[in-house]
């Protein structure tokens, strides 16, 4: 399965300004991983002479392409290798049909990866995620305790009552939504699929009705289901270093303007918990959820540059005492 045959994304890729459009001289390699049994794919702009890698992160409304796109492609063009995942479930990923994925595989899938880029070479790594993706991130770093820095948009801890009932398609799910799908787990009921836009409030997810539309009907981004057993797991999830303790690696919020699904309050619950690292946090003008606007995609591009030279910049001089 590759994105040669699929439209969606192009038709998403139809709102973006004319330098983020892929073309036949611009555009990303298409890769598939073995991640036991399941294919992982992989959207590479693979470069030797990059001083650093990017592994980027989609959320439970997006999908790798739609993620390479607006930022694996626009870094891949500033001197970065760039790769950019389509989690189990979504995108062009062919998951084994033995496996029931989770949240807690997602975040060891992206784990196993930073390990498996770093055998390549030792160049530094980095990781950047939107919306759930930006946990993930955080989660991957935690886990893994090999990156660099972490770029995010957002830091949502499901775990926080006031993060499940604002980013909730409505009261019923915000109250009950965590309660219900660990119910149906121990019903037996794990395995059971919905639209995640029928707990999520998808509906925000991007600022242009045309284009959200779009990635609503989509069945590999915002149109995706997913399991109870897979629901359970991402509001329950615990990190393997909590923020308190946190000495992994500097972050960095990439917050939109106008983003109507998740406030940059709900982040701040999270990583204003975060002491022992420096974390950034920075406006990305007019931008939505997922950002298809131009000056959000400009100070996306800026501030995420700004940050992988800073941490690239502090690591040389680390060096050289």
């Amino acid at each position: 399965m590759t994105y040669e045959t699929q439209k969606a994304w192009k038709e998403v890729e139809a709102f973006l300004p004319e330098k983020y459009r892929y073309h036949a001289e611009y555009k990303p390699a298409e890769e598939h991983w073995n991640w036991k049994g399941n294919q992982v794919h992989l959207d590479t702009f693979r470069d030797p002479a990059a001083k650093a890698k990017v592994i980027c992160f989609h959320g439970v409304g997006t999908n790798g392409r739609q993620i390479s796109m607006i930022i694996g492609g626009p870094l891949a063009k500033n001197g970065f290798e760039t790769i950019t995942v389509d989690m189990p479930t979504y995108g062009m990923t062919e998951v084994d049909p033995r496996m029931k994925i989770t949240y807690a595989d997602w975040v060891q899938c992206g784990k196993d990866l930073v390990d498996e880029e770093l055998k390549r070479d030792n160049r530094p790594v980095f990781l950047y995620g939107l919306s759930a993706g930006g946990m993930e991130t955080y989660h991957i770093a935690a886990k893994s305790g090999r990156v660099k820095g972490i770029i995010g948009m957002t830091f949502l801890d499901q775990r926080e009552k006031q993060v499940q009932m604002t980013t909730a398609s409505n009261a019923f799910w915000g109250m009950t939504g965590a309660a219900f799908a660990k119910l149906s787990c121990a019903m037996g009921l794990g395995g059971f699929k919905i639209r995640m836009s029928v707990p999520s409030k998808m509906k925000a997810l991007v600022n242009d009705r045309d284009c959200l539309d779009i990635m609503r009907a989509d069945p590999t981004s915002a149109g995706n289901k997913v399991t109870m057993q897979f629901l359970n797991s991402y509001v329950t999830y615990v990190p393997d270093i909590e923020p308190e303790d946190f000495t992994v690696c500097p972050v960095l919020l990439t917050q939109p303007e106008k983003d109507g699904w998740t406030p940059q309050f709900l982040s701040d619950i999270f990583l204003d918990k975060i002491k022992k690292v420096p974390v950034t946090k920075t406006i990305l003008r007019n931008g939505s959820h997922y950002p298809i606007e131009k000056e959000a995609l400009e100070d996306l591009l800026h501030d995420t540059l700004n940050f992988l030279e800073e941490q690239l910049s502090s690591a040389d001089k680390s060096d050289i005492k």
